[in-house]
C-alpha cells in the first residue's frame, strides 16, 4: 500500500486502515547475499573494507534483527514522525497523541496528547515540537515530562508536516512552503513560499534544505529565508538528511535516492533503492531509508545497498537513529520498530 503524502488522502488511508493488526517486521537477507542448499541466507562478512565497523565488531547484516515496540493508545495509533531526544525516542501518532520511549530499552514514559493528526516532530535541546496536520498548527512539549507549553498556529491551507532546528529556530514544512518559528516563544518569522509546498526540511549548519517545491528539485534556503538556489534531484522527493557534508533526499517518485554536496549543491549521485523510499537519515557511518515495504542500508561512499530489511505490512515512514540504533515509524498500526 502506497504511503499517502497530503490532504484527504491522509485520512482515507487511517479510516481504511482502522481494521488492520500489523504483524512484527521480518528481516530478509541483504543484497547479494549467498543462500545455502535450504535457501537459507548465508551471513557474509558485510563489514570488510569498512574500519568503523570492523573496529565496532559490527561484522554481519544478520546481527541486525529489529524489536518491535507498541506506542499510542490505540490499535490504530498510526505514528508517523519519529524523533530522539538525546535519551529517548518520540513518535507523533496520528491518533492525536505523541509517544515517549526510552532508547536503550524501549520502555514507554509516556502518551501525550497533540492536535488533530501528528505528523513530525523534532527536538530544540529541551522541547519536543509536533506538527498538527489538520489543524494546521504546531505543539511545543517539555521533553522532560511531555507537558504541554503552547501550540502555534500556522494558518489555515499550511497543512504542517515534518521539521527540523537549526540551533535557534524550527523550520516546518508546509502546504505554502516553509515556515519559522522562533523556539522560544512561537513566534512566527516568516513563511517562505515554495510553488508546490514544502515536505520536509533539514538543516546543514548553514543552509536550510525543503523538499516538496517541485516535482524533482530540492530548495537550499539561507536562515534568512532567501533562496540559495534550486537543484535537481530524482523524481518527488519526500524526506532529506544531512551526512556532514552531504544532502540526501528519498526520490518516492522513481525509487532513488539523491546525494548533493551541501556546500553547493552539485548532485553527486542517485542510487537504487530496492523500493519506493521516503523517510532517510545517516547513522554516522551509513544512510538509511524507509522504503514502502521497509527499511535499505546503503553505502554513502557510492550508494551500494548493504542491508535490505522486509515490513510485510508496509507503512514505513519517519526514521531516526539514536546513536547506537535505527528506530522507524511504521504508519499503519501501533507501533514502531529498533534495528
Amino acid at each position: 500500500m502506497k504511503r499517502v503524502v497530503i490532504g484527504i488522502c491522509l485520512a482515507l488511508v487511517i479510516v481504511a486502515t482502522a481494521n488492520l493488526f500489523p504483524g512484527r517486521a521480518q528481516q530478509v537477507r541483504g543484497a547479494g547475499d549467498a543462500t545455502n542448499n535450504g535457501g537459507q541466507a548465508v551471513a557474509k562478512n558485510w563489514a570488510a573494507g569498512n574500519p568503523q565497523k570492523i573496529a565496532l565488531l559490527k561484522w554481519y547484516q544478520a546481527n541486525l534483527v529489529p524489536t518491535s515496540f507498541a506506542v499510542g493508545k490505540t490499535q490504530n495509533s498510526n505514528p508517523y514522525g519519529i524523533a530522539f531526544d538525546g535519551a529517548n525516542i518520540w513518535t507523533a501518532n496520528s491518533e492525536g497523541t505523541v509517544t515517549k520511549l526510552r532508547a536503550s530499552d524501549g520502555a514507554s514514559l509516556g502518551t501525550f496528547p497533540a492536535g488533530n493528526a501528528p505528523t513530525g516532530i523534532a527536538f530544540d535541546g529541551a522541547n519536543m515540537w509536533v506538527t498538527n496536520y489538520y489543524d494546521g498548527t504546531v505543539t511545543k512539549l517539555r521533553a522532560s515530562d511531555g507537558r504541554s507549553l503552547g501550540t502555534f498556529s500556522l494558518g489555515q491551507g499550511t497543512y504542517p508536516f515534518w521539521l527540523a532546528f537549526d540551533g535557534e529556530n524550527m523550520w516546518i514544512a508546509d502546504g505554502l512552503g516553509v515556515t519559522k518559528l522562533r523556539v522560544s516563544d512561537g513566534k512566527n518569522l516568516g513563511t517562505f513560499k515554495l510553488n508546490r509546498g514544502g515536505f520536509a526540511v533539514a538543516f546543514d549548519g548553514t543552509y536550510v534544505w525543503v523538499t516538496g517545491g517541485g516535482p524533482n528539485i530540492v530548495t537550499r534556503l539561507k536562515r534568512d529565508g532567501s533562496s540559495a538556489g534550486q537543484f535537481q534531484v530524482g523524481a518527488n522527493p519526500y524526506g532529506v538528511a544531512f551526512d556532514g557534508q552531504n544532502i540526501w533526499t528519498a526520490n518516492d517518485g522513481d525509487g532513488t535516492v539523491s546525494k548533493l554536496r551541501a556546500s553547493d549543491g552539485k548532485l553527486l549521485g542517485t542510487f537504487t533503492t530496492a523500493g519506493l523510499p521516503y523517510g532517510v537519515a545517516f547513522d554516522g557511518s551509513d544512510i538509511w531509508v524507509t522504503l514502502d515495504g521497509g527499511l535499505v542500508q546503503l553505502r554513502p561512499t557510492d550508494g551500494k545497498i548493504l542491508g535490505y530489511f522486509n515490513q510485510a505490512n508496509g507503512g514505513s515512514t519517519g526514521i531516526a537513529f539514536d546513536g547506537s540504533n535505527v528506530w522507524v515509524a511504521i504508519s499503519l498500526g501501533n507501533f514502531v520498530l529498533k534495528f
